[in-house]
């Protein structure tokens, strides 16, 4: 066996990931397996250099998770097991913000990285395109769509060549990536892939800002702004009795947000929940900005083509909000309408008697998650109801996770070619040529035998 380690860092938390797969199989399609999934306490590495006891908690983790690895890969392969680390949005947003700071962590966990006996390659911050485009092939490859075996055992195209689209919903942004059926479409979200010798016209963009997390801070900062006291705030998308106190820094204190001319940062904030469906639909659609154009766009006037009919698979914060509204998998875009309606419908004690199952801290967000998907797809991307029954709601594929991870480590490492290999028979040509006539003889005179047999039989 072969192995890979890629830690994904992201907004809200680290998780590293340890694939391996048969190594003299690495370019084919559909074998590489997840081994380990570990999660990283604590928040992402952008939440770094800030409070140090988390930090001592966060690190002790990391290097709890590589020892892991270190005993399950042999010792023998450590030096050949490749490394990566890939941080994504909310790492963008803190480099935008504080470079300076963004370096230092990158430098630190570069540091600890190369110490490992691994094959440590690099510790970057992908871009949102990449971050797409890194999880459309993950989906791809998972699926088995690039290439599957024919009857001679040998690995082709699948026929129709069907590509299944991406949909990733992270804490800080939030990414869609599909392929198009016209060749030649051009523009700066299409990016073109040449895989197994197929090349593929992939539309892909990444929205910053509008992953869960950060969209629900801009529906707070939408609720706060619009309150007649901006210290107590009634919230439609927190169930009826459930408050909640914050400082206005927890709301304000991002790149996302413009704040208030009378901004303090230590103002406490306290939000009241009220159940209100139609107010919640409302805030959370003020956020997006559906007026910038009417034709072949998603939202804040980004192209996009159209989503029908292909089918998408739907994960991360995408999953996880289902599986809340009891609604993972297929299924119809009523179905999410009333699922949503009702979860948010129910007082905190009944959500908490119904939903125990889900920790506090998202059980309080699930209503704004289930307007916010909805919203998303709908007002966004402009699924409809036809469409929405070509979204699959998983959180993984033959007990892989799907995520941007494996697609990265498969494309970064070349482990998918961009020209598919020449199938060459185990023979010269002449030699095959001779046999295929021999047996194609023998089958002839065999059919002739056997008509002549039949018609003696009967006379």
């Amino acid at each position: 066996m072969s192995y890979g380690i890629v830690i994904d860092s992201g907004s809200s938390r680290s998780t590293v990931h340890l694939y391996q797969w048969p190594a003299e199989k690495q370019n084919n399609t559909g074998v590489v397996s997840q081994t380990l999934r570990c999660m990283v306490a604590g928040p992402g590495i952008s939440d770094m250099l800030v409070d140090n006891a988390q930090d001592q908690q966060s690190w002790a983790s990391i290097r709890e998770c590589m020892n892991n690895i270190t005993q399950i890969v042999p010792a023998d392969q450590h030096n050949s097991t490749v490394l990566y680390l890939g941080a994504t949005a909310g790492m963008r947003l803190l480099h935008s913000q504080n470079e300076t700071k963004s370096n230092e962590i990158l430098r630190n966990l570069q540091n600890y990285l190369q110490s490992l006996p691994f094959n440590f390659q690099n510790a970057s911050i992908m871009s949102g395109k990449e971050e797409g485009l890194y999880g459309w092939i993950t989906v791809n490859y998972l699926l088995g769509n690039f290439l599957e075996r024919n009857i001679w055992n040998m690995w082709v195209r699948p026929a129709g060549g069907k590509m299944v689209g991406s949909m990733d919903l992270g804490g800080a942004s939030t990414q869609i990536a599909f392929t198009l059926p016209d060749p030649n479409a051009q523009g700066i979200d299409i990016v073109q892939v040449s895989l197994y010798g197929y090349e593929y016209n992939i539309y892909t963009h990444s929205f910053l800002c509008y992953g869960k997390n950060e969209a629900e801070k801009r529906v707070l900062a939408a609720l706060v702004k619009n309150s007649k006291n901006a210290t107590h705030v009634t919230n439609p998308c927190f169930n009826l009795g459930y408050n909640m106190t914050v400082s206005a820094e927890s709301i304000f204190g991002t790149e996302c947000i413009e704040t208030p001319a009378d901004y303090d940062p230590k103002q406490m904030i306290t939000l009241k929940g009220s159940s209100d469906n139609g107010a919640c639909s409302d805030v959370v659609q003020s956020i997006f900005d559906v007026t910038s154009c009417t034709k072949n766009c998603s939202f804040d006037g980004v192209y996009q083509p159209s989503v029908g009919p292909g089918d998408f698979l739907a994960y991360a914060g995408f999953f996880y909000t289902a599986q809340a509204v009891e609604l993972k998998g297929i299924s119809q875009l009523d179905q999410w309408n009333s699922s949503t309606w009702e979860f948010c419908s129910w007082d905190w004690p009944t959500l908490k008697l119904k939903k125990g199952w889900i920790a506090e801290k998202y059980r309080k967000s699930y209503c704004y998650s289930a307007h916010y998907v909805q919203t998303l797809l709908v007002n966004g991307y402009k699924f409809n109801k036809d469409t929405w029954k070509h979204i699959d709601f998983q959180k993984q594929v033959h007990n892989t996770s799907i995520g941007w991870s494996l697609g990265y480590m498969l494309h970064t490492s070349n482990m998918i070619p961009a020209e598919a290999k020449l199938v060459r028979l185990p023979m010269a040509n002449s030699v095959f040529g001779g046999l295929l006539f021999l047996f194609t003889a023998l089958t002839i005179v065999s059919v002739m035998f056997l008509i002549i047999k039949a018609v003696r039989a009967c006379y």
